[in-house]
């Protein structure tokens, strides 16, 4: 039988290829795919960019922002690449990547080529700004018709996306999968990694894992711990921010004018993300906009208390008060939460205990399978 062809298309390699869909790649190569992967090389040292399971990769030059000329540049390069590979499934992911693959698939899906979206949370949704719904929704009312199967991967998109997206398919499959068994506790390892990082056994250590940007809104944990500074308890609460972004200086300044500074470690990229959660008492998440958050399933699954916003995701993942707490977004309502887990540590177990018997749902192995019966059924039609 003819090997199947596959191409993966996203905006970018390093932070979403890398991230979320290495393991899908391997997955396909054991399904007996050929692998392609479609994306903007964007590592800082390109020599740097190999994808494992991808047997040939294009580097497309994709913008993040729709209206760049790059993007016309990147549809004429993968009109080009679909013409002369003529892929059984396209699997495009990220709102520009996926708008652009789509118009560059439509002549190829004319020739039995099937366009395959996962949605990572659409950038319209419940309080969204105005100018996301008149840049964002037309585009997708529009490429639904492009589009075999729709998978969406929270229940307010997915039920926005049956009423009003005209895919010929809509699926509801919840994120990309964590390997739970990966972040399970281990006291070892905690007190280890504490050392390391030079922390005390009694220090109360909240974590937040994401990328420096405005959406991920760390400021406003940044100015909950100002709230705390003039409480006995403040003495012994680190706070350790893992990940990168352009607002990093912005945060590292906030930081210095709160008089927080010794308070606070900023951790950069990290390899040992799974450590980390194990040596801390609390995640801290309080993100305007999210689809199914990976950081926040991870501690999760790592048995790690939570405190997060109330927005789309996260309100798939929590339980408020069971398996987390929902909080205002706003130092004052952030800083009481704090506290409140802080001196309960009875309490901080419960919600652990909960959040690690949550996780059970989105584990890897399942996902996956639901995953493959999706390509599976994709090449049946």
């Amino acid at each position: 039988m003819e090997q199947k062809k596959i191409l993966y298309a996203a905006t970018v390699v390093k932070t979403h290829i890398m991230q979320f869909h290495v393991p899908y790649l391997k997955m396909l190569k054991d399904m007996g795919f050929e692998t392609a992967v479609a994306a903007k090389n964007d590592y800082e040292d390109p020599a740097d960019c190999v994808i494992p399971g991808c047997d040939t990769y294009y580097d497309v030059p994709f913008d993040r922002l729709p209206w760049k000329t790059a993007n016309i540049r990147a549809y004429r390069q993968l009109k080009t690449i679909l013409r002369e590979n003529q892929y059984d499934i396209v699997h495009c992911h990220t709102p520009v990547g996926a708008m652009v693959t789509r118009l560059a698939a439509a002549a190829s899906r004319k020739q039995g080529t099937k366009v395959l979206y996962t949605a990572h949370g659409f950038h319209f949704f419940k309080g969204a700004p105005l100018v996301n719904w008149l840049l964002y929704y037309p585009a997708e009312w529009l490429l639904g018709p492009l589009t075999d199967v729709l998978v969406t991967i929270n229940r307010e998109d997915y039920s926005f996306a049956k009423k009003h997206i005209h895919a010929k398919k809509i699926v509801y499959i919840p994120g990309v999968g964590i390997d739970t068994a990966r972040f399970r506790q281990n006291p070892r390892i905690r007190m280890e990694k504490r050392q390391e990082l030079g922390l005390k056994e009694d220090d109360f250590v909240i974590l937040t894992v994401a990328e420096m940007t405005k959406n991920k809104n760390h400021a406003t944990v940044l100015r909950a711990l100002a709230e705390l500074k003039d409480t006995p308890e403040f003495s012994k609460i680190q706070y350790l921010i893992c990940g990168r972004g352009a607002e990093r200086e912005n945060l590292e300044a906030l930081t210095k004018e709160l008089g927080i500074e010794d308070h606070v470690r900023f951790l950069g990229y990290r390899q040992d993300v799974p450590d980390l959660y194990r040596a801390s008492d609390l995640f801290a998440f309080m993100s305007f906009r999210e689809g199914l958050p990976v950081a926040m399933m991870e501690a999760m699954s790592s048995g790690l208390p939570v405190v997060c916003a109330k927005i789309r995701g996260n309100t798939d993942l929590v339980e408020d008060g069971v398996s987390g707490i929902f909080s205002e977004n706003n130092p004052q309502a952030v800083a009481r939460n704090f506290r409140m887990l802080q001196k309960d540590s009875a309490l901080r177990q419960r919600l652990g205990k909960a959040a690690a018997d949550a996780m059970a749902r989105y584990d890897a192995k399942t996902i996956h399978e639901e995953m493959k019966q999706i390509y599976l059924e994709l090449l049946e039609t």
